[in-house]
């Protein structure tokens, strides 16, 4: 009896990646005919079964839900977790969270890893090499088989399912002109790489501003980090050479740095510097000033999410409806702006 393999294996065996593996096995026009030959060869000799969650979702319900977050040190992802427990709890379900560590790769062996049978469908966040490589192959495989999919903030319009976003642009642009209003002239933006969908309308947001309030848009204003940079010698060379005012930060962890920067520097915030960062978390309260923050309602997004793909799981509906819900985020005002 031939073992049963994964995608990750044939990937491993073959020397291809998974997702060529995943394009090759639904004969994928992107992928050469001699290599999708030789995988779909190599799947069929060792048994390879992708449908198996289809059979099973078909036959019962497992009343266990999949979470795919992509970080677990973001506090902002663990309060939407705790959303979607809370909910699904209620409603008598378990929750099976996975971690893919911002990995395209990771992603795919944890949907596969939970689409076994075990699962009744899955909430997640697209993982940063996800966006980046702009492959979503594994995403719309799982929905074409008939599996709930929800996808929450990191989300695309390549994969037809529910989603659950905020207000990033219009957020943004609430967030600039607070600044604006309180005197700020020279807003700096610290924001991440553009294949990231929500820095990239929190960037939108901030350019739309500036134009509204007749203020010059200066690109060297504008820093961009990778997002998930571990030293300051860029930040520290921004703050060197370049005068501003403000800063809008796609993050809390670039807004708390970016403090801490300036009062290395000796910049009184918010006198000399005002800042506003996404999130709202822990480090936005306990941060010394305390960061005015851009709050995203994890929580809330998190019931939501799993109020959505529950009603998906217990629908008996043939024909599918999928609807994107737009949370309306807030600016919680504290010590790192002038009121």
């Amino acid at each position: 009896m031939k073992r049963k393999i994964t995608l990750k294996d044939i990937a491993r065996e073959l020397d291809v990646s998974i997702s060529t593996v995943s394009k090759a096995l639904k004969n994928s026009e992107e992928i050469g005919r001699d290599t999708k030959e030789r995988i779909q060869a190599f799947a069929k000799l060792y048994n390879y079964k992708p449908n198996n969650i289809a059979i099973s979702l078909k036959n019962k319900r497992t009343k266990n839900i999949g979470v795919i977050i992509p970080d677990i040190v973001h506090h902002f992802f663990t309060t939407v977790f705790r959303g979607i427990e809370k909910y699904a709890n209620e409603k008598g379900y378990n929750v099976i969270v996975c971690v893919s560590d911002e990995s395209f790769d990771k992603e795919v062996i944890n949907m596969e890893m939970l689409a076994n049978g075990s699962i009744d469908g899955f909430i997640m966040a697209l993982s940063a090499e996800t966006q980046k490589r702009n492959d979503f192959n594994h995403l719309k495989e799982v929905t074409e088989q008939g599996i709930p999919l929800v996808l929450f903030d990191r989300v695309t319009d390549e994969v037809v399912c529910d989603k659950v976003i905020i207000n990033d642009e219009q957020a943004a642009y609430d967030a600039v002109k607070k600044l604006i209003d309180s005197g700020r002239k020279r807003i700096a933006l610290f924001t991440t790489e553009n294949y990231l969908g929500v820095s990239s309308k929190r960037a939108d947001g901030y350019f739309s501003a500036l134009k509204a309030h007749k203020i010059e848009i200066d690109e060297n204003l504008v820093l961009q980090l990778p997002f998930q940079f571990e030293n300051e010698d860029k930040s520290e060379a921004f703050f060197k050479s370049r005068s501003f005012d403000a800063v809008l930060c796609v993050n809390e962890i670039f807004a708390v740095r970016a403090m801490r920067m300036a009062q290395s520097m000796g910049k009184r915030i918010p006198q000399d510097l005002s800042i506003i960062g996404f999130t709202d978390g822990i480090l936005s309260k306990l941060s010394s000033p305390s960061l005015t923050a851009v709050a995203q309602h994890g929580i809330r997004m998190g019931e939501i999410a799993a109020k959505m793909l529950i009603e998906k799981v217990e629908s008996d509906r043939e024909q599918e409806n999928f609807r994107t819900e737009i949370i309306q985020a807030t600016i919680i005002e504290r010590e790192s702006t002038i009121h």
